[in-house]
Protein backbone atom coordinates (compact mmCIF):
# COMPACT_ATOMS: atom_id res chain seq x y z
CA UNK A 1 0.00 0.00 0.00
CA UNK A 2 2.85 2.02 0.69
CA UNK A 3 4.38 1.93 -3.05
CA UNK A 4 0.51 2.25 -4.09
CA UNK A 5 -0.20 5.57 -1.99
CA UNK A 6 3.48 6.91 -3.91
CA UNK A 7 2.22 6.25 -6.97
CA UNK A 8 -1.26 7.94 -5.87
CA UNK A 9 0.66 10.99 -5.18
CA UNK A 10 2.89 11.37 -8.01
CA UNK A 11 -0.17 11.18 -10.61
CA UNK A 12 -2.28 13.07 -8.34
CA UNK A 13 0.41 16.41 -8.11
CA UNK A 14 1.15 16.02 -12.11
CA UNK A 15 -2.26 16.52 -12.71
CA UNK A 16 -3.41 19.25 -10.14
CA UNK A 17 -0.68 21.34 -10.45
CA UNK A 18 -1.52 22.32 -14.69
CA UNK A 19 -2.83 25.25 -15.14
CA UNK A 20 -5.28 23.38 -17.35
CA UNK A 21 -6.86 21.74 -14.30
CA UNK A 22 -6.96 25.36 -12.21
CA UNK A 23 -8.78 27.01 -15.16
CA UNK A 24 -11.08 24.29 -15.64
CA UNK A 25 -12.00 23.36 -11.92
CA UNK A 26 -12.48 27.21 -11.94
CA UNK A 27 -14.52 27.86 -15.54
CA UNK A 28 -16.63 24.96 -15.38
CA UNK A 29 -19.13 26.37 -13.33
CA UNK A 30 -19.06 29.72 -14.80
CA UNK A 31 -19.30 28.27 -18.29
CA UNK A 32 -22.80 26.18 -16.88
CA UNK A 33 -23.81 29.46 -15.78
CA UNK A 34 -23.33 31.34 -18.69
CA UNK A 35 -25.04 28.37 -21.20
CA UNK A 36 -27.99 28.75 -18.93
CA UNK A 37 -27.74 32.63 -19.67
CA UNK A 38 -26.90 32.47 -22.78
CA UNK A 39 -30.14 31.92 -24.96
CA UNK A 40 -31.54 34.91 -23.03
CA UNK A 41 -28.75 37.05 -23.98
CA UNK A 42 -29.17 35.91 -27.60
CA UNK A 43 -32.23 36.92 -27.89
CA UNK A 44 -32.02 40.17 -26.29
CA UNK A 45 -29.00 41.29 -28.39
CA UNK A 46 -29.62 39.07 -31.54
CA UNK A 47 -32.68 41.91 -32.60
CA UNK A 48 -32.38 43.61 -35.45
CA UNK A 49 -32.82 47.38 -36.56
CA UNK A 50 -36.70 48.28 -36.95
CA UNK A 51 -38.30 47.41 -40.21
CA UNK A 52 -40.48 49.73 -42.26
CA UNK A 53 -43.66 47.69 -44.20
CA UNK A 54 -46.23 49.78 -46.09
CA UNK A 55 -49.42 47.81 -45.94
CA UNK A 56 -51.76 47.84 -48.15
CA UNK A 57 -54.90 46.54 -46.69
CA UNK A 58 -58.08 45.87 -49.58
CA UNK A 59 -60.02 44.52 -47.10
CA UNK A 60 -60.19 47.85 -44.51
CA UNK A 61 -60.52 45.83 -41.54
CA UNK A 62 -57.02 44.86 -40.62
CA UNK A 63 -54.04 47.73 -40.95
CA UNK A 64 -56.23 50.27 -38.44
CA UNK A 65 -55.81 47.39 -36.21
CA UNK A 66 -51.95 46.34 -36.62
CA UNK A 67 -49.41 47.45 -34.03
CA UNK A 68 -46.29 48.66 -34.59
CA UNK A 69 -43.65 47.41 -32.46
CA UNK A 70 -39.52 47.45 -31.80
CA UNK A 71 -39.30 45.10 -34.39
CA UNK A 72 -41.64 46.62 -36.99
CA UNK A 73 -43.48 49.57 -38.16
CA UNK A 74 -46.57 49.27 -40.09
CA UNK A 75 -47.29 52.38 -42.69
CA UNK A 76 -50.45 52.27 -44.41
CA UNK A 77 -50.03 52.91 -48.30
CA UNK A 78 -53.15 54.05 -50.24
CA UNK A 79 -50.96 53.74 -53.70
CA UNK A 80 -51.10 50.38 -56.30
CA UNK A 81 -49.00 47.00 -55.42
CA UNK A 82 -46.73 47.93 -57.84
CA UNK A 83 -45.78 51.14 -56.61
CA UNK A 84 -45.32 50.38 -52.52
CA UNK A 85 -42.97 47.52 -54.20
CA UNK A 86 -40.81 50.46 -56.53
CA UNK A 87 -39.90 51.91 -52.92
CA UNK A 88 -36.62 50.86 -51.87
CA UNK A 89 -35.96 52.92 -48.99
CA UNK A 90 -38.56 50.70 -46.70
CA UNK A 91 -38.17 46.71 -45.86
CA UNK A 92 -41.01 45.63 -47.93
CA UNK A 93 -44.27 45.60 -48.55
CA UNK A 94 -47.49 43.72 -46.96
CA UNK A 95 -50.66 43.40 -48.80
CA UNK A 96 -53.71 41.73 -47.35
CA UNK A 97 -56.84 40.75 -49.69
CA UNK A 98 -60.01 42.43 -49.57
CA UNK A 99 -61.50 38.81 -48.31
CA UNK A 100 -58.91 37.90 -45.60
CA UNK A 101 -61.77 37.68 -43.44
CA UNK A 102 -63.03 34.33 -44.95
CA UNK A 103 -59.75 33.97 -46.76
CA UNK A 104 -57.09 34.39 -44.46
CA UNK A 105 -54.81 33.18 -47.11
CA UNK A 106 -55.13 36.37 -48.93
CA UNK A 107 -52.14 37.90 -47.25
CA UNK A 108 -48.53 38.59 -48.77
CA UNK A 109 -45.44 39.66 -48.19
CA UNK A 110 -42.56 41.77 -49.95
CA UNK A 111 -39.50 42.62 -49.12
CA UNK A 112 -36.53 44.06 -50.28
CA UNK A 113 -33.82 42.17 -48.31
CA UNK A 114 -34.10 38.54 -46.74
CA UNK A 115 -36.65 38.39 -43.96
CA UNK A 116 -36.83 36.08 -40.72
CA UNK A 117 -38.84 33.29 -39.18
CA UNK A 118 -39.54 35.55 -36.06
CA UNK A 119 -40.87 38.85 -37.88
CA UNK A 120 -42.76 36.57 -40.12
CA UNK A 121 -44.31 34.72 -37.35
CA UNK A 122 -45.22 38.04 -35.25
CA UNK A 123 -46.77 39.76 -38.85
CA UNK A 124 -48.72 36.36 -39.20
CA UNK A 125 -49.81 36.19 -35.30
CA UNK A 126 -51.36 39.70 -35.85
CA UNK A 127 -53.42 39.25 -38.57
CA UNK A 128 -54.45 36.09 -36.99
CA UNK A 129 -55.88 38.25 -34.21
CA UNK A 130 -58.12 40.74 -36.67
CA UNK A 131 -59.30 37.63 -38.58
CA UNK A 132 -60.90 35.73 -35.36
CA UNK A 133 -62.01 38.93 -33.77
CA UNK A 134 -63.90 39.89 -37.22
CA UNK A 135 -65.20 36.15 -36.97
CA UNK A 136 -66.42 36.63 -33.30
CA UNK A 137 -68.52 39.90 -34.05
CA UNK A 138 -70.23 38.17 -37.04
CA UNK A 139 -71.99 36.40 -34.51
CA UNK A 140 -73.95 39.13 -33.04
CA UNK A 141 -73.48 37.84 -29.11
CA UNK A 142 -73.08 40.48 -27.02
CA UNK A 143 -70.18 40.13 -24.83
CA UNK A 144 -68.86 37.30 -26.89
CA UNK A 145 -65.39 38.47 -26.93
CA UNK A 146 -65.25 38.87 -23.04
CA UNK A 147 -66.59 35.63 -23.23
CA UNK A 148 -64.28 34.28 -25.05
CA UNK A 149 -61.38 35.75 -22.68
CA UNK A 150 -62.93 34.74 -19.50
CA UNK A 151 -62.67 31.01 -21.07
CA UNK A 152 -59.19 31.03 -20.92
CA UNK A 153 -57.59 29.38 -17.89
CA UNK A 154 -54.35 28.95 -16.62
CA UNK A 155 -53.29 25.90 -14.33
CA UNK A 156 -50.75 26.28 -12.15
CA UNK A 157 -50.05 22.40 -10.53
CA UNK A 158 -47.71 21.62 -7.42
CA UNK A 159 -47.31 17.82 -6.99
CA UNK A 160 -46.46 16.10 -4.35
CA UNK A 161 -45.59 12.46 -3.64
CA UNK A 162 -47.91 10.29 -1.33
CA UNK A 163 -45.13 7.42 -1.36
CA UNK A 164 -42.92 9.95 0.71
CA UNK A 165 -45.09 11.63 2.94
CA UNK A 166 -46.34 7.72 4.11
CA UNK A 167 -42.70 7.11 4.93
CA UNK A 168 -42.77 9.90 7.37
CA UNK A 169 -40.84 12.48 5.54
CA UNK A 170 -41.73 16.01 5.32
CA UNK A 171 -44.09 17.19 2.26
CA UNK A 172 -43.03 18.57 0.10
CA UNK A 173 -43.86 20.10 -4.02
CA UNK A 174 -42.13 18.82 -6.34
CA UNK A 175 -41.59 19.11 -9.75
CA UNK A 176 -40.79 16.85 -12.60
CA UNK A 177 -38.68 19.81 -15.27
CA UNK A 178 -36.71 20.77 -11.76
CA UNK A 179 -36.02 17.34 -11.84
CA UNK A 180 -35.53 16.59 -15.96
CA UNK A 181 -33.03 19.21 -15.99
CA UNK A 182 -31.05 18.18 -12.47
CA UNK A 183 -30.86 14.42 -13.70
CA UNK A 184 -29.42 16.19 -17.65
CA UNK A 185 -26.69 17.73 -15.87
CA UNK A 186 -25.43 15.14 -13.53
CA UNK A 187 -25.54 12.20 -16.18
CA UNK A 188 -23.83 14.55 -18.35
CA UNK A 189 -21.28 15.17 -16.15
CA UNK A 190 -21.04 11.45 -15.64
CA UNK A 191 -20.41 11.13 -19.26
CA UNK A 192 -17.99 13.55 -19.57
CA UNK A 193 -15.51 12.37 -16.20
CA UNK A 194 -15.90 8.87 -17.41
CA UNK A 195 -14.62 9.63 -21.19
CA UNK A 196 -12.06 12.63 -20.04
CA UNK A 197 -10.40 10.98 -17.20
CA UNK A 198 -10.62 7.44 -18.33
CA UNK A 199 -8.78 8.51 -21.59
CA UNK A 200 -6.28 10.42 -19.42
CA UNK A 201 -5.12 6.72 -17.51
CA UNK A 202 -5.03 4.87 -20.61
CA UNK A 203 -3.44 7.58 -22.32
CA UNK A 204 -0.59 7.94 -19.51
CA UNK A 205 0.11 4.36 -19.92
CA UNK A 206 0.66 4.29 -23.41
CA UNK A 207 3.18 7.51 -23.12
CA UNK A 208 5.05 5.82 -20.34
CA UNK A 209 4.73 2.80 -22.15
CA UNK A 210 5.93 4.14 -25.19
CA UNK A 211 9.60 5.51 -23.14
CA UNK A 212 9.98 2.59 -21.34
CA UNK A 213 9.30 4.11 -18.22
CA UNK A 214 7.18 1.10 -17.45
CA UNK A 215 10.20 -1.31 -17.90
CA UNK A 216 11.86 0.61 -15.09
CA UNK A 217 9.33 1.06 -12.18
CA UNK A 218 8.23 -2.79 -12.35
CA UNK A 219 11.25 -3.81 -11.08
CA UNK A 220 10.22 -1.83 -7.64
CA UNK A 221 6.23 -2.72 -7.61
CA UNK A 222 3.97 -4.82 -8.97
CA UNK A 223 2.11 -4.73 -12.77
CA UNK A 224 -1.45 -4.82 -10.43
CA UNK A 225 -0.13 -2.43 -7.85
CA UNK A 226 1.55 0.25 -10.84
CA UNK A 227 -2.31 0.00 -12.50
CA UNK A 228 -3.88 0.57 -9.36
CA UNK A 229 -1.93 3.16 -8.59
CA UNK A 230 -2.22 5.28 -11.26
CA UNK A 231 -6.22 4.72 -11.30
CA UNK A 232 -6.74 5.73 -7.67
CA UNK A 233 -4.18 8.73 -8.50
CA UNK A 234 -6.47 9.91 -11.37
CA UNK A 235 -9.78 9.23 -9.92
CA UNK A 236 -8.62 11.53 -6.49
CA UNK A 237 -7.95 14.26 -9.29
CA UNK A 238 -11.69 13.95 -10.62
CA UNK A 239 -13.07 13.71 -6.76
CA UNK A 240 -11.33 16.45 -5.64
CA UNK A 241 -12.53 18.92 -8.91
CA UNK A 242 -16.09 17.71 -7.84
CA UNK A 243 -15.58 18.08 -4.64
CA UNK A 244 -14.60 21.77 -5.28
CA UNK A 245 -17.70 22.09 -7.32
CA UNK A 246 -20.02 20.63 -4.67
CA UNK A 247 -18.28 23.68 -2.32
CA UNK A 248 -19.15 26.16 -4.34
CA UNK A 249 -22.30 25.35 -5.11
CA UNK A 250 -23.38 24.55 -1.69
CA UNK A 251 -21.98 27.76 -0.65
CA UNK A 252 -23.89 29.88 -2.78
CA UNK A 253 -27.16 28.21 -2.24
CA UNK A 254 -26.19 28.80 1.57
CA UNK A 255 -25.32 32.65 1.00
CA UNK A 256 -25.47 34.04 -1.74
CA UNK A 257 -28.43 32.99 -3.11
CA UNK A 258 -30.67 33.56 0.13
CA UNK A 259 -29.30 37.05 0.60
CA UNK A 260 -30.11 38.05 -2.96
CA UNK A 261 -33.84 37.11 -2.82
CA UNK A 262 -36.42 39.09 -1.10
CA UNK A 263 -37.42 37.77 2.26
CA UNK A 264 -41.02 37.90 1.40
CA UNK A 265 -40.09 35.42 -1.88
CA UNK A 266 -38.09 33.05 0.75
CA UNK A 267 -41.18 32.73 3.31
CA UNK A 268 -43.43 31.85 0.20
CA UNK A 269 -40.80 29.24 -0.80
CA UNK A 270 -40.70 27.61 2.41
CA UNK A 271 -44.45 27.62 2.94
CA UNK A 272 -45.27 26.30 -0.17
CA UNK A 273 -42.95 23.50 0.04
CA UNK A 274 -44.16 22.60 3.69
CA UNK A 275 -47.39 22.41 1.69
CA UNK A 276 -49.08 25.06 3.92
CA UNK A 277 -50.06 26.97 0.53
CA UNK A 278 -50.03 26.14 -2.93
CA UNK A 279 -48.20 27.09 -5.76
CA UNK A 280 -51.45 29.39 -7.48
CA UNK A 281 -51.80 31.20 -4.16
CA UNK A 282 -48.21 31.96 -3.83
CA UNK A 283 -49.04 33.76 -7.28
CA UNK A 284 -45.65 31.60 -8.62
CA UNK A 285 -44.91 29.32 -11.11
CA UNK A 286 -44.35 25.83 -9.60
CA UNK A 287 -41.24 24.84 -11.26
CA UNK A 288 -39.63 27.90 -9.88
CA UNK A 289 -40.13 27.16 -6.41
CA UNK A 290 -39.00 24.12 -6.59
CA UNK A 291 -36.27 25.21 -8.32
CA UNK A 292 -35.63 28.18 -5.52
CA UNK A 293 -36.22 25.17 -3.04
CA UNK A 294 -33.47 22.83 -4.67
CA UNK A 295 -30.79 25.57 -4.66
CA UNK A 296 -31.42 26.76 -1.12
CA UNK A 297 -31.50 23.17 0.18
CA UNK A 298 -28.30 22.94 1.46
CA UNK A 299 -28.58 19.39 2.87
CA UNK A 300 -30.28 18.27 -0.41
CA UNK A 301 -27.24 19.09 -2.22
CA UNK A 302 -24.39 18.02 0.12
CA UNK A 303 -26.39 14.86 -0.24
CA UNK A 304 -26.72 14.93 -4.24
CA UNK A 305 -22.78 15.65 -4.01
CA UNK A 306 -22.43 12.84 -1.60
CA UNK A 307 -23.94 10.30 -4.36
CA UNK A 308 -22.75 11.80 -6.98
CA UNK A 309 -18.76 11.43 -5.68
CA UNK A 310 -19.90 7.61 -5.36
CA UNK A 311 -20.78 6.40 -8.39
CA UNK A 312 -18.13 8.85 -10.02
CA UNK A 313 -15.79 6.70 -8.16
CA UNK A 314 -16.84 3.43 -8.59
CA UNK A 315 -17.70 4.25 -12.58
CA UNK A 316 -14.17 5.58 -12.92
CA UNK A 317 -12.42 2.50 -11.22
CA UNK A 318 -14.94 0.21 -13.16
CA UNK A 319 -13.76 1.69 -16.44
CA UNK A 320 -10.46 3.00 -16.27
CA UNK A 321 -9.26 -0.47 -15.24
CA UNK A 322 -10.27 -1.50 -18.94
CA UNK A 323 -8.83 1.71 -20.40
CA UNK A 324 -5.81 0.42 -18.40
CA UNK A 325 -5.44 -2.44 -19.99
CA UNK A 326 -6.16 -1.13 -23.72
CA UNK A 327 -3.38 1.33 -22.91
CA UNK A 328 -0.55 -1.43 -21.86
CA UNK A 329 -1.59 -3.17 -24.48
CA UNK A 330 -0.76 -1.11 -27.58
CA UNK A 331 2.09 1.13 -28.40
CA UNK A 332 0.27 4.34 -29.51
CA UNK A 333 -3.08 6.22 -29.48
CA UNK A 334 -4.05 5.19 -32.59
CA UNK A 335 -3.55 1.79 -32.19
CA UNK A 336 -6.27 1.92 -28.68
CA UNK A 337 -8.95 3.53 -30.74
CA UNK A 338 -10.17 -0.05 -31.90
CA UNK A 339 -9.81 -1.71 -28.95
CA UNK A 340 -11.43 0.83 -26.64
CA UNK A 341 -14.65 1.04 -28.89
CA UNK A 342 -16.29 -1.98 -26.52
CA UNK A 343 -15.20 0.29 -23.76
CA UNK A 344 -17.26 3.63 -24.81
CA UNK A 345 -20.08 2.25 -26.22
CA UNK A 346 -21.94 0.96 -22.95
CA UNK A 347 -20.83 4.86 -21.30
CA UNK A 348 -23.09 6.22 -24.62
CA UNK A 349 -25.34 3.48 -24.28
CA UNK A 350 -26.25 4.85 -20.70
CA UNK A 351 -26.32 8.21 -21.74
CA UNK A 352 -28.67 6.54 -23.85
CA UNK A 353 -31.23 4.82 -21.09
CA UNK A 354 -30.52 8.11 -19.09
CA UNK A 355 -32.53 10.28 -21.74
CA UNK A 356 -35.15 7.22 -21.50
CA UNK A 357 -35.22 7.68 -17.67
CA UNK A 358 -36.99 10.98 -18.21
CA UNK A 359 -40.06 10.03 -20.08
CA UNK A 360 -40.85 7.07 -17.00
CA UNK A 361 -37.77 6.78 -13.96
CA UNK A 362 -39.87 3.76 -12.41
CA UNK A 363 -40.17 2.11 -15.71
CA UNK A 364 -38.21 -1.86 -15.97
CA UNK A 365 -35.75 -0.18 -18.44
CA UNK A 366 -34.95 2.57 -16.43
CA UNK A 367 -34.32 0.47 -13.15
CA UNK A 368 -32.65 -2.47 -14.61
CA UNK A 369 -29.94 0.23 -16.30
CA UNK A 370 -29.77 1.96 -13.23
CA UNK A 371 -28.19 -1.26 -11.47
CA UNK A 372 -26.03 -3.24 -14.06
CA UNK A 373 -23.01 -1.72 -13.58
CA UNK A 374 -21.80 -0.79 -16.94
CA UNK A 375 -24.86 1.70 -17.32
CA UNK A 376 -25.48 2.48 -13.57
CA UNK A 377 -23.44 5.44 -12.94
CA UNK A 378 -24.80 7.61 -15.56
CA UNK A 379 -28.74 6.47 -15.61
CA UNK A 380 -28.83 6.19 -11.41
CA UNK A 381 -27.41 9.90 -11.49
CA UNK A 382 -30.20 11.08 -13.79
CA UNK A 383 -33.04 8.76 -11.89
CA UNK A 384 -32.13 10.52 -8.28
CA UNK A 385 -33.63 14.00 -8.99
CA UNK A 386 -36.89 12.57 -9.41
CA UNK A 387 -36.97 10.82 -5.76
CA UNK A 388 -36.51 7.23 -6.27
CA UNK A 389 -36.36 4.67 -3.20
CA UNK A 390 -32.86 4.43 -1.44
CA UNK A 391 -32.40 0.92 -1.80
CA UNK A 392 -32.30 1.09 -5.19
CA UNK A 393 -29.37 3.45 -4.97
CA UNK A 394 -27.57 1.52 -2.37
CA UNK A 395 -27.84 -1.87 -4.53
CA UNK A 396 -26.45 0.04 -7.75
CA UNK A 397 -23.22 0.52 -5.22
CA UNK A 398 -23.16 -2.16 -4.12
CA UNK A 399 -23.41 -4.36 -7.34
CA UNK A 400 -20.95 -1.66 -9.36
CA UNK A 401 -18.19 -2.10 -6.20
CA UNK A 402 -18.28 -5.64 -6.50
CA UNK A 403 -17.40 -5.44 -10.28
CA UNK A 404 -14.99 -2.70 -9.93
CA UNK A 405 -13.39 -5.95 -7.73
CA UNK A 406 -13.61 -8.26 -11.13
CA UNK A 407 -12.97 -6.14 -13.51
CA UNK A 408 -9.75 -4.64 -11.54
CA UNK A 409 -8.75 -8.83 -11.59
CA UNK A 410 -9.10 -8.98 -15.06
CA UNK A 411 -7.95 -5.63 -16.52
CA UNK A 412 -4.54 -6.46 -14.28
CA UNK A 413 -4.10 -9.59 -15.85
CA UNK A 414 -3.77 -8.12 -19.11
CA UNK A 415 -1.99 -4.81 -18.19
CA UNK A 416 0.97 -7.28 -16.61
CA UNK A 417 1.37 -8.95 -19.58
CA UNK A 418 0.45 -6.09 -21.92
CA UNK A 419 3.30 -3.82 -20.67
CA UNK A 420 5.87 -5.93 -21.49
CA UNK A 421 4.67 -6.31 -25.23
CA UNK A 422 5.26 -4.01 -27.56
CA UNK A 423 5.37 -3.79 -31.84
CA UNK A 424 2.15 -5.77 -32.12
CA UNK A 425 -1.09 -4.83 -31.21
CA UNK A 426 -2.94 -7.61 -29.80
CA UNK A 427 -6.30 -9.34 -31.12
CA UNK A 428 -8.98 -9.71 -28.97
CA UNK A 429 -8.33 -13.53 -28.72
CA UNK A 430 -5.06 -12.60 -27.61
CA UNK A 431 -6.47 -10.44 -24.46
CA UNK A 432 -8.61 -13.30 -23.69
CA UNK A 433 -5.70 -15.33 -23.55
CA UNK A 434 -3.94 -13.15 -21.15
CA UNK A 435 -6.52 -13.17 -19.09
CA UNK A 436 -6.89 -16.90 -19.26
CA UNK A 437 -3.62 -17.48 -18.22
Amino acid sequence: MNKISIIIAREFNERVKKKSFIITTILMPLLMLGLMVAPSLMMLFAKGDQKTLLVIDESGVVAPKLESNDEVVFTPFSGSIDQARANEEVFGVLWIGSDVVATPSQVRLYTNSSSSMTLEESIASQIEDVVEAERLGMYNIEGLEDIMNNLQASVSMTTYRNDLSAEGEEEEATSSMVAYLLGLVLGMMLYMFLIIYGSMVMTSVIEEKGSRVLDVLVSSVSPFQLMMGKILGVASVAVTQIAIWGVLICGLGATVLPALMPDDMMQTVEAVQAGQMTALEADMDADMLSALSVATDVSGLVMMFVWLLLFLVGGFLFYSAMFAAVGSSVDSIQDANQLQTPITMPIILALILAMAVFNDPNSSLAFWGSVIPFTSPIVMMARIPFGIPTWQIILALVLLYASVVGMAWVAGKIYRVGIFMHGKKPSYKELWQWIRQ
